[in-house]
């Protein structure tokens, strides 16, 4: 029962580890998702004296992927009333062009005032539209949610790591009496120590395993997939083969690492 115990509370150190891996890892592809969303529906507005030609522009901002020219038809009609065919044609020749830029992904705010002053330096060019406030707002929201997610996975991170230490030298003071036997007869430290790297890899596998059954559960559920739906965008809770792996490699990483600062720890005392 005591053994059983030590492996389950090992087993759940192990988990919540990879449980807050792996919820950063949702969040950070979430947060790339919606930018790739927001880049699709976010562009900028340039004003010119005179046409400019596309390549002008992209050669300047590499960033520009498409440059649309927006039809000055729309606000002409909306002028319309009272206002003769050939002067409305006139008012058309007379008016600046505006330009829609689509750019390859959501910049930074950083990136926007670049990108901004560039196209300010061609000649023609008069005015810009970035729609900064908009922009700011929905990016720092953005770092915020990110940093706060960041912060409270590497809390658990460290908490949870200190008290997989404690269980695993809970556990070698349970066999120490063993070790210090195997160790009069000349048994190597790698040999006396094998119970506990035996319990590591096993917990690690255990709780690798619980980790995959509960997030493939998690990536088939609909709410989930509804929920992310809801705000446009589409996201892989769970890769199989890369998250898992991820996960085993973790656990072990941790599981070992720590079962060797034990045994070393021990053989200094000794």
């Amino acid at each position: 029962m005591k053994s059983f115990k030590n492996h389950l509370s090992l087993v759940i150190a192990l988990l919540s580890i990879l449980f807050s891996v792996q919820i950063f890892t949702i969040v950070e592809r979430s947060i790339d998702a919606y930018k790739e969303n927001l880049a699709k529906n976010y562009s900028l507005v340039v004003v010119s004296k005179k046409a400019i030609d596309p390549k002008t522009i992209q050669t300047k901002v590499s960033l520009v992927t498409h440059i649309d020219e927006i039809s000055p038809d729309g606000v002409i009609k909306r002028l319309n009333a009272g206002i003769s065919k050939k002067n409305a044609e006139l008012l058309k020749v007379t008016l600046p062009k505006f330009y829609k830029l689509k750019l390859k992904y959501y910049p930074s705010p950083q990136e926007l005032q670049n990108i901004r002053a560039t196209l300010l330096k061609l000649p023609s060019v008069m005015k810009v539209e970035t729609f900064e406030g908009t922009h700011h707002r929905t990016y720092r929201l953005l770092l915020l949610f990110k940093t706060v997610v960041s912060v409270f996975s590497l809390s658990v991170l460290v908490v949870t790591v200190l008290l997989i230490f404690k269980e695993l030298r809970i556990w070698q003071f349970q066999h120490n009496e063993r070790m210090s036997i195997m160790g009069l007869f000349g048994a190597p430290t790698w040999l006396r120590s094998a119970v506990l790297f035996r319990l590591a890899i096993v917990d690690a596998l255990i709780a690798s395993a619980l980790a995959f059954v509960s997030f493939i559960y998690v990536s088939s559920n609909k709410w989930i997939a509804e929920q992310f739906e809801n705000i446009g965008i589409n996201v892989v809770v769970f890769d199989t083969t890369y998250d898992f792996l991820t996960m085993l490699g973790i656990a072990m990483s941790v599981s070992l690492l720590l079962a060797t600062l034990i045994v070393l720890g021990h053989k200094e005392e000794v």
